[in-house]
């Protein structure tokens, strides 16, 4: 990867809860581009069991108060977002934020305002870009196999028929829910190949036992040439579907969700280790085309390897050579208008 050791940067995280220990502090560490100095640790100090060098602050004060940290990873809960990113850039640090951004468009433009005012960037950790499964997905529609498209659909379903112990999640707050949770990510995936919708309609549900906020939610997204694209997630699919339905005048494409990376990286596997970002086996997407004749023809898509770290690569480069960051303010804006509409 091409990095330019001379300009290393100093990077924090808010928190070393799943999300700093899976999908954060391991990049950072790899990247030669960045150097991971600090984390925020309030009770049990366990990073430096993986980061000997690293330095546990107390609270997240004490950490935008260390004036050699530029890049602040906030990965605090869902409603501490706006708080925790304004706080950040009057410090003048670079912000890396996790999905949502924040809860809400008005928020998210005045966090655009003060970064500019300040000179500092914004970059959005929306991390499912990078997914092999959506990769393999980008790959099939640059082919041109499926023809002229009109109808995807995307899917992102757990079982969890309890209520979770995170009450951020799970506490009627500012930007709990799933549609908060994991339409995000489905929006942005979308947004990404097809751009801000003509129009939308959303649907919300609440279906678990004693539940305060939605556990599913679907949205048709309307698109020029009469491309209709559907999102759906619920915490109640015990056998769930395939993820990612492509249909084409020329053919359909069918792939189930299956990047390994967050579950390779809970269970301790390094980067550089042999298979990381693998799919496992048999889980290849399905392309089926017809022909002029009406011949149909069956072809496995060999899944693409997954990797967050292009991710981080461009954060570093936009904060080092000024290049432009792949999620654009305009793509969070879209997706914060359908979220909160």
């Amino acid at each position: 990867m091409d990095t330019n050791t001379n300009n290393t940067i100093n990077a924090g995280l808010l928190a070393y809860g799943m999300s700093g220990k899976v999908f954060h502090a391991p990049f950072l560490n790899a990247h030669d581009g960045f150097n991971l100095k600090a984390i925020v640790e309030r009770s049990s100090k366990n990073a430096v069991n993986d980061y000997p060098d690293i330095i546990s602050y107390n609270s997240v004060d004490e950490l935008l108060n260390d004036d050699e940290i530029e890049l602040v990873v906030i990965n605090t809960p869902n409603n501490l977002h706006y708080e925790h990113s304004k706080a950040a850039l009057t410090k003048h640090k670079h912000i890396l934020v996790e999905k949502p951004f924040t809860a809400t468009t008005t928020q998210a433009k005045e966090l655009f305002e003060l970064a500019d005012s300040v000179d500092k960037q914004i970059f959005f950790y929306q991390n499912r870009r990078w997914d092999s499964d959506f990769t393999s997905v980008k790959k099939v529609l640059d082919s041109g196999k499926l023809g002229k498209l009109n109808e995807m659909h995307l899917r992102y379903d757990r079982y969890r028929n309890v209520i979770g112990p995170k009450a951020f999640k799970e506490n009627p707050v500012e930007a709990s829910g799933l549609l908060y949770d994991l339409g995000p990510h489905l929006l942005d995936q979308v947004i990404s190949l097809f751009g801000k919708p003509l129009h939308f309609h959303k649907i919300l549900g609440k279906n678990r036992v004693g539940t305060l906020v939605d556990d599913y939610f679907t949205i048709q997204l309307s698109y020029p040439d009469s491309v209709n694209v559907f999102v759906t997630s619920s915490m109640l699919v015990v056998n769930p579907q395939a993820a990612f339905v492509l249909h084409g005048v020329d053919g359909s494409f069918i792939k189930q969700r299956a990047d390994i990376q967050e579950e390779q990286l809970l269970a301790g596997m390094k980067l550089t280790d042999d298979g990381y970002g693998i799919e496992a086996e048999g889980k290849d997407g399905l392309l089926t085309t017809i022909d002029a004749e009406g011949n149909k023809t069956e072809e496995i898509i060999k899944s693409e390897i997954g990797s967050y770290l292009p991710l981080f690569e461009a954060v570093y480069q936009s904060i080092t050579n000024n290049k432009p960051y792949p999620v654009t303010r305009e793509n969070v804006l879209a997706q914060l208008e359908i979220i909160e509409s």
